[in-house]
Order: structure tokens, then C-alpha cells, then sequence
């Protein structure tokens, strides 16, 4: 197989693929898309306009605000800049109980 067709195969199939996610998950996924949504729409905002400060395709919005789950963090975060809300996405993660109680288990 020549290098071409082996690069054009492998693109192919990184981008068909789709992540698996569970119903529960995707619920979480859907949430926070609606969320975005009325944060959108609170500040008065076409999609459009959003798409633009955000870099992104206005495909892509109506895609996060969906839930869907191929779409890159890159892509929520800049839409998280454009409505002022970057300091949230440092709040994933910072309640760790479950990883707090694990470290001092392992300190006893």
C-alpha cells in the first residue's frame, strides 16, 4: 500500500469514527448543550454571531448545543471565551472526593 492511500485511509476512518457513549453520559452531554443555549441566548446572541467570535462553523454550535459528543473541547471552550464563561471549564474536575478519599487511603 503506498503511503498516499495508507494516509488517506487512516484519515478516513479517524474521522468515521464516533465515541461511544453511554445514555447516562449523553444526558450530561445534551445538559450542558442547553445550557449553552440559554447562555447564548441570555446575552441576546445569533448563532451566527457566536460561530464567528467562537471560530467555528455555525454546524458545530448546533452541534454543542445538541450534546454531540465528536466535537472537540477546543471547540466548547471557545464558545465557553466568547460568552465570558472560560473560568468554568477550570471547575471540571476540582471537586475530586472520589480522588481525595483514594490519596488518603493511600497516606494511611
Amino acid at each position: 500500500m503506498s503511503k498516499s492511500i495508507y494516509l488517506y485511509y487512516t484519515m478516513n476512518i479517524m474521522r468515521s469514527r464516533t465515541p461511544v457513549i453511554l445514555p447516562r453520559h449523553q444526558r450530561f452531554l445534551e445538559t450542558m448543550g442547553e445550557q449553552l443555549k440559554l447562555a447564548r441566548k441570555r446575552r441576546k446572541l445569533t448563532m451566527q454571531q457566536v460561530s464567528e467570535r467562537a471560530g467555528i462553523s455555525r454546524t458545530t454550535l448546533t452541534s454543542i448545543e445538541k450534546g454531540d459528543p465528536s466535537v472537540a473541547l477546543g471547540s466548547y471552550f471557545n464558545v465557553l471565551r466568547t460568552y465570558g464563561l472560560t473560568e468554568d471549564i477550570l471547575k471540571l474536575g476540582a471537586d475530586d472526593v472520589l480522588g481525595q478519599k483514594l490519596r488518603d487511603l493511600e497516606l494511611l
